[in-house]
């Protein structure tokens, strides 16, 4: 088990697991009595075959588990080396992430103290009533290969990268600051296949009037929500256009990518985590690693400005 003064200072340098202290300790307050309501239900739920307090005892509390979780998250640190550094088996350490991961997934997109989005239709709701221009776009995070001889193997080769990849569709507001990131899907998945999928289009169209930015991809999807996705203008001359158009189209699209401008940098923020740069484990986590990581950019996103503000 870490030490205190290891434990120490893991929490406070945030260069370590990307949040502050503060984020830190509300994390183990909400997280800590779940995490063991659920460890208690588990075992509660299987026949028990020895006494009450028999049994191998916890050689990391749930502080050391969330500790290792979130290294793990924002710098991909591989298993064994987290074993050594905690003194623990690794898979001690696997056994951690796999508990701590959900949890983190679960919360949702922090928008302000006390208000967490966890569907897209509370984030199409939260932008009505705020009434912030919301922007959409998709990115895909590289994985391992399929092995040989499954049937989808080729469901994962992206046809814009040609890499096996995942892709999640990302909404961000006018500022940048995430609000939802979508369970993944294998990376042939088109943009806006993935957000019809995702069931934008009817939440759009049923609900308040929320205006969408979105690049390219995602053309045809004005058409369907009565223009509350915005994408960039169709071009109608593909060649010899005139001088007047070209200097127009120009225009139309440098003022279109520079509104959307701030998902990409919201999408920045998230790649900072390494365990989203390019993934190594199990393709089947990559949901909830996603939804981890956005929860807890949105979180410590959300503390920075409520502590500019008191400033």
């Amino acid at each position: 088990m870490v030490g205190n003064a290891s434990r120490a200072a893991i929490i406070s340098d945030r260069r370590i697991t990307g949040l502050s202290a503060d984020v830190i300790a509300e994390l183990v307050s909400e997280l800590g009595p779940l995490w063991h309501e659920r460890h208690q239900a588990r075992l509660a739920s299987r026949p028990r075959k020895r006494a009450i307090g028999a049994g191998a005892k916890h050689r990391l509390v749930f502080v050391d588990r969330l500790l290792a979780a979130l290294v793990h998250l924002r710098h991909g640190v591989t298993h064994d080396v987290l074993a050594c550094w905690f003194g623990v088996n690794r898979s001690t350490i696997t056994r951690a992430v796999g508990e701590v991961r959900p949890l983190l997934a679960e919360r949702g997109c922090t928008v302000s103290p006390g208000v967490r989005l966890r569907t897209l239709a509370e984030v199409i709701a939260h932008l009505g009533a705020s009434g912030k221009t919301g922007i959409i776009d998709g990115t895909e995070i590289r994985v391992r290969r399929p092995a040989a001889g499954r049937k989808d193997r080729d469901r994962f080769i992206s046809g814009k990268n040609k890499q096996n990849a995942v892709k999640t569709m990302v909404v961000t507001d006018g500022d940048g600051r995430v609000l939802f990131c979508s369970p993944t899907r294998p990376g042939s998945c088109a943009d806006i296949t993935h957000a019809r999928q995702l069931g934008l289009v009817k939440l759009l169209a049923d609900g308040p009037a929320v205006e969408i930015l979105a690049d390219a991809g995602y053309q045809g999807l004005g058409a369907q929500t009565g223009g509350r996705v915005v994408t960039p203008p169709h071009r109608k001359f593909k060649k010899n256009a005139p001088d007047w158009y070209e200097e127009m189209y120009e225009r139309q699209r440098k003022a279109h990518s520079s509104r959307r401008i701030r998902v990409e940098h919201g999408i920045a923020h998230l790649k900072n985590w390494r365990a989203l740069a390019r993934h190594l484990g199990r393709r089947e986590h990559m949901s909830d690693t996603v939804q981890a990581i956005a929860s807890l950019l949105s979180h410590q996103q959300t503390a920075d400005l409520m502590s500019a503000r008191q400033t």
